[in-house]
């Protein structure tokens, strides 16, 4: 990239989440990554250069060797004209989604961060003639808590997405609760894999979104974007999936396309590409507690019946690999909180220890070794704690992170020896899958995570023990009514 030749024009708004905003290429299959601040809080260019460094190290450094190194898209940290910078600001403006309007982008430091466009441009090099479909998931926390520190009952049964989707509808994020749970994809049975991302499908949510050649065509952002149009959605993706035309339209064609759809994703979602440490050298905590969640619309639906068995994800898969990286949650908030305030008490003595505890980077080799360590024995040292903490931070980051899937249509006779390929009914498709929204979870974090788990929790019991009466009360009545007559014998 000519960082001297830079012209707003040729870029445009791709997305944004809660510290950053992205802008894509209109030619060249690149993004930029800015970060967002609320107008009050500024930071200074040697500030702003090193959080985006630190992004940096922390993938190349640890999430690659976690995950893989053909899954994690490290990028590079750009300066930018500041007038460039400023021109793209105004441009962007009015296609920003108002709610995220609250911070802004960061126009005085020049820098960004640069990356592939994984939307478009993937790890093997497809043909540019043809199109690319890419579809964006965020499956969030895979495993029900199995600490001994967990106070909460229902967390021992009940996973944190199923949770916390009451929560939200109560308060207006979302219109209507998601079937979707993570625990049915992170399965690896089919059925339930099946059901999850159709799921997702009908109830996006932030979870969800597919491109078309990279622009966006199926997702939503908050409680007032439309209701989801799988027959819409169908029209996009009937030429990759039935690309001779021979499929009628109507209910039957869109049910088709959407099948197809589904069963490609989890094909693709249980497959394997590249070993990384996950795989390998380095062993994860192993999978415990409990592996279907009771809030589960599918795991409620087969009561009575034979549950399907959990087959168990392919160690060489990424969900596999992601669950493992969650997993280094050990102790759950409610066991590390405790922790985390005995951090708090040591940096309050001595404040300059802080950068020697690298809670605010260099994240490098050194800082993921230490992530290996998964005892639970507390000793009742600082090291220890930290070590917890540090884990938790890593955890969190894949709990949040999201899988973006390309597909691109290949030839029936094409080589497909340097890439790999997934069939459908009617068509083959190159693929690729890549990890995204891998920044550490901040420190200060903690606090407000320890609160919103509790609320979470708290507000779930609640309204799931206030309809559990409500449905008994009837009964009651009943009884009250009735008369008891005796009869002599």
């Amino acid at each position: 990239m000519d960082e001297g030749k830079m012209d707003e024009n040729e870029w445009g708004y791709h997305g944004e989440g809660n510290k950053s905003l992205v802008v894509a290429h209109a030619q060249r299959c690149v993004v930029l990554r800015f970060l967002k601040f609320p107008p009050s809080r500024k930071k200074t260019s040697e500030e702003i250069f090193e959080h985006l460094q630190n992004i940096v190290d922390f993938s190349k450094n640890v999430m690659r060797e976690f995950l893989g190194e053909s899954y994690v898209h490290c990028g590079e940290v750009v300066q930018l004209p500041l007038d460039f910078v400023k021109q793209l600001c105004v441009k962007i403006q009015s296609e920003r989604p108002e709610s995220r309007c609250d911070k802004d982008l960061d126009t005085l430091s020049g820098y960004a961060l640069c990356l592939p466009n994984l939307a478009r441009l993937q790890t093997y090099c497809f043909a540019e003639h043809r199109p690319i479909l890419c579809v964006e998931i965020k499956p969030k926390c895979g495993f029900i808590p199995f600490s001994s520190d967990v106070m909460h009952e229902v967390k021992h049964k009940v996973c944190r997405y199923c949770m916390h989707q009451r929560l939200k509808v109560e308060t207006g994020k979302w219109k209507q609760i998601s079937k979707y749970c993570p625990l049915d994809l992170y399965s690896g049975n089919k059925q339930r894999m099946h059901f999850a991302l159709k799921s997702l499908l009908h109830e996006a949510q932030n979870n969800l979104k597919i491109f078309k050649n990279g622009e966006l065509i199926y997702g939503c952002t908050d409680a007032r974007s439309p209701v989801a149009d799988w027959t819409e959605l169908a029209h996009h993706l009937k030429p990759f999936f039935f690309p001779s035309n021979g499929l009628a339209g109507g209910s039957h064609c869109t049910r088709a396309v959407i099948r197809d759809l589904v069963h490609v994703i989890t094909r693709v979602l249980l497959s394997g590409s590249d070993k990384g440490r996950a795989g390998t050298l380095w062993r994860g905590p192993g999978l415990r507690g409990p592996r279907v969640c009771e809030a589960s619309p599918f795991s409620r639906s087969r009561q009575g019946k034979n549950s399907p068995e959990c087959s168990g994800l392919p160690k060489g898969c990424l969900l596999y690999k992601t669950l493992q990286v969650q997993m280094l949650d050990l102790l759950d908030i409610e066991g590390l909180y405790p922790l985390y305030r005995r951090v708090e008490r040591y940096l309050e003595e001595f404040p300059e220890q802080r950068k020697m505890l690298q809670i605010d980077g260099p994240y490098d080799d050194a800082f993921y070794q230490k992530l290996l360590d998964l005892s639970t024995e507390d000793d009742g040292t600082v090291a220890f704690a930290l070590t917890k903490v540090q884990q938790y931070r890593v955890a969190m980051t894949a709990k949040d992170c999201s899988i973006m899937i390309a597909l691109s249509p290949c030839l029936q006779d094409a080589s497909s020896d340097q890439r790999p390929v997934v069939l459908s009914s009617r068509s083959r498709f190159a693929f690729s899958v890549s990890v995204l929204d891998l920044d550490l979870k901040p420190y200060e974090s903690i606090p407000h995570q320890y609160k919103l788990d509790g609320k979470i929790a708290n507000f779930y019991s609640k309204t799931v023990h206030a309809k559990d009466t409500a449905m008994m009360s009837p009964r009651f009545k009943e009884s009250e009514d009735c008369t008891l007559v005796l009869h002599k014998v």
